[in-house]
């Protein structure tokens, strides 16, 4: 099923999202309505308080910036690189970021909760991470370039923090009339979406 995706002001998005346990009522129906959401609303990234859920999970496909649906240029991926965007598609629960090493670089990076807006953002370009997969198994990796991006954006989301968090003070306030338009549901969209203020 198809879940609306919140829009930037509701402040699900910024409630620190809480640890679950396997037995979490709907986890596994919830994580398949995440994907199917995710992916209708050509997403790489879905966090649960995006769909309404203040709890430590989110979801990450990168898939499509090696196949072709996205539009930036793969040729600029290596082939280590290519291989991990490729592979990448799957739950994150309860994770934590343990470690973000190198020197900071900036991507472009959009968000459904935040419709038409792209911002530069500076990031680490290398993560460690602990997490549970869907069968509750502990799973310790580490990310590079473009797949720690991603995680990093959807880990944001389960702290209560958005991408327009990590740009400048004075980007946000030329950003304010759309981020308010935004919440009042003064956009054009392709997805499902709830907003606060409509």
């Amino acid at each position: 099923m198809i879940l609306p995706i919140l829009a930037y002001g509701d402040p699900v998005l910024r409630k620190v999202g809480v640890e679950i346990s396997k037995d979490y009522p709907g986890l596994d129906q919830l994580i398949k309505d995440m994907f199917e959401t995710m992916r209708a609303s050509s997403g790489v990234g879905i966090a649960a308080p995006q769909v309404g859920k203040a709890i430590r999970l989110f979801l990450v496909d990168t898939t499509p910036f090696v196949n072709g649906e996205r539009d930036e240029d793969d040729d600029e991926y290596s082939a280590e690189e290519r291989e991990q965007l490729g592979k990448l598609s799957k739950a994150f629960i309860n994770p934590t970021i343990t470690d973000e090493e190198g020197e900071i670089w900036s991507f472009n990076e959009g968000c459904l909760s935040i419709p038409k807006i792209r911002e530069d953002v500076y990031r680490k370009p290398k993560i460690h991470i602990e997490y549970y997969d869907v069968d509750f198994n502990l799973i310790k990796e580490t990310y590079e370039g473009i797949a720690a991006r991603v995680i990093q954006h959807e880990y944001d989301h389960i702290e209560g923090k958005l991408f327009t968090d990590r740009i400048s003070p004075l980007r946000r306030r030329l950003l304010k009339g759309k981020l308010n338009d935004i919440s009042k549901g003064k956009v054009s969209v392709t997805y499902k979406m709830r907003f606060p203020n409509k």
